[in-house]
């Protein structure tokens, strides 16, 4: 079998080294961009979920050595009131932590074990699915696939999700070590994360009717945001590093996934956030390169991939959304928050989770 994969990114250097490894065919990584590093600061977390999914692509060890592991996340009003405290992406049992690493860096590592595996990796030019050969495609092709809509005339487009974010690193703040911060600020939430070399990674997500009207955001706007809000202030006022404003997208769910040669994985199928991403994109590797090692034909491979995947990712589409409009809350309804939060953390926190984490 000869499989091709459109994108080089997590979703598909992941499906490129799960796809070698179990149904043992020819794969051929389609990649526009030869540096797989992208924005500088810009950085991911990988839940237990995606590091477990890694772990059966035998490359968590590299993973995990790429980043930091986070044991707890602590949420924080905008007044400095302390929410809650939660194991982050993992159950409390679990001894297993989340890791936070650069996206570049995750790339760069996947990259390598679809290399080691076999798969030949082609940069320097956007492919589309007709022109590749291959008795499977995997469009990989991220949130603004040209798979997408050619594969169903009345797929949907992504929208501004009325946040954007910035990404960067401080330096000089102490901070509790393995714990990751967010700020439900008044403009948006700021998350903070003290990272292995000493420094500070944070990202502001930043809520407004429109997105910048430049690429670039610069350090004092930011800190005028948020001015008041003790952690995002003092982070702001140590920074050595801004990275670029990334608007925020959401997108109504894909119709169509596939057509029996060609099938949508990861944001290209269902773009998520709430820090699953990734962990979503490495499933869906795994997955899709079960049901092909599995199924007698293509088409009935990706039938059972499909019917596999679409509820699970439709959940988390779901719990992202609410995760995302809790960001962008009212001056009435950040009140309320205020005052729930505490005992939604306390209380229902590891029960409406645990779906996920399992």
């Amino acid at each position: 079998m000869r499989i091709s994969v459109i994108g080089g990114g997590v979703a598909g250097a992941a499906s490129a080294i799960a796809l070698r490894r179990r149904t043992g065919a020819e794969v051929t990584v389609y990649e526009a961009y030869e540096d797989p590093a992208g924005q500088v600061g810009s950085f991911l977390s990988l839940a237990v979920n995606g590091q477990r999914a890694l772990d059966t692509l035998g490359c968590l060890p590299a993973v995990r050595a790429a980043g930091f592991q986070v044991a707890h996340q602590r949420m924080w009003s905008a007044s400095g009131k302390l929410l809650g405290e939660v194991p982050r992406g993992r159950l409390a049992s679990d001894t297993l932590h989340s890791t936070t690493l650069l996206r570049g860096r995750l790339v760069e590592v996947l990259r390598a074990e679809a290399v080691s595996a076999g798969a030949r990796i082609v940069t320097g030019g956007r492919v589309r699915a007709a022109d590749v050969d291959g008795d499977l495609v995997v469009a990989a092709d991220g949130i603004w696939s040209a798979s997408r809509p050619a594969l169903s005339a009345t797929a949907p487009v992504p929208r501004y999700a009325g946040l954007y974010s910035v990404s960067g690193v401080s330096r000089g703040p102490d901070l509790d070590p393995d714990t990751y911060h967010m700020v439900f600020g008044r403009r948006g939430a700021f998350l903070y994360v003290p990272a292995s070399d000493g420094s500070v990674w944070w990202s502001a997500q930043v809520a407004s009717p429109e997105p910048p009207a430049s690429a670039e955001v610069t350090l004092s706007p930011l800190a005028e945001l948020y001015a008041g809000e003790a952690g995002p202030s003092e982070m702001l006022a140590s920074a050595v590093r801004v990275g670029r404003a990334m608007p925020m997208h959401r997108m109504a769910e894909v119709p169509v996934w596939h057509d029996g040669r060609t099938v949508l994985i990861g944001d290209a199928a269902h773009p998520v956030g709430a820090g699953q991403g990734a962990s979503m994109a490495v499933e869906d590797a795994v997955a899709l390169a079960g049901c092909v090692a599995s199924a007698p034909s293509v088409r009935s491979a990706l039938d059972a991939y499909t019917r596999l995947r679409r509820p699970r990712t439709a959940r988390m589409g779901r719990s992202a959304g609410a995760n995302r409009d809790s960001k962008t809350p009212g001056t009435l309804q950040r009140r309320v928050n205020d005052a729930l939060m505490p005992l939604f953390f306390r209380h229902a926190y590891a029960r409406s989770t645990s779906w996920l984490y399992r």
